[in-house]
């Protein structure tokens, strides 16, 4: 893994199932996230994912690419245009430094109206990964 390297990018279809079950699972119940009817009485065309659960999909994307021995140390991130269900997420991923054992790594998600996450993670690598 060198800076500069770029991430296969994963796509990650956003269906109900999953908006909803991400807000359960990350205990968030604010009703945007499971009620659609609510959602529209409050500005949105239906329910949207977390912050939560985007979170947790970077994080997802990074230590599926990097493996078992990846451990997450730091996922900062922003969220932008809403993932709504029946859109596709598409995370990329670029290495900006590798020090040692550890190595940040830009990642952008976008769907289909637009940016949805941006960030960036460290992580520290497994034994023989460092660049």
């Amino acid at each position: 893994m060198r800076p500069g390297d770029e991430l296969p990018p994963l796509e990650i279809p956003v269906t109900r199932t999953l908006i909803v079950a991400g807000a359960i699972a990350s205990r968030d119940y604010q009703d945007v996230h499971h009620d659609a009817e609510a959602a529209r009485r409050k500005g949105s065309p239906d329910v949207f994912m977390n912050i939560l659960t985007t979170n947790g999909l970077v994080g997802r994307y990074i230590t599926d690419h990097i493996g078992p021995g990846a451990t997450l140390r730091k996922v900062a991130i922003r969220l932008g245009a809403p993932n709504h269900p029946g859109d596709t997420m598409v995370l990329r991923g670029t290495v900006e430094t590798v020090d040692g054992g550890t190595a940040t790594v830009r990642v952008v998600g976008a769907n289909g109206i637009g940016t949805h996450v941006t960030g960036t993670v460290t992580v520290t690598l497994p034994t023989g990964e460092a660049g």
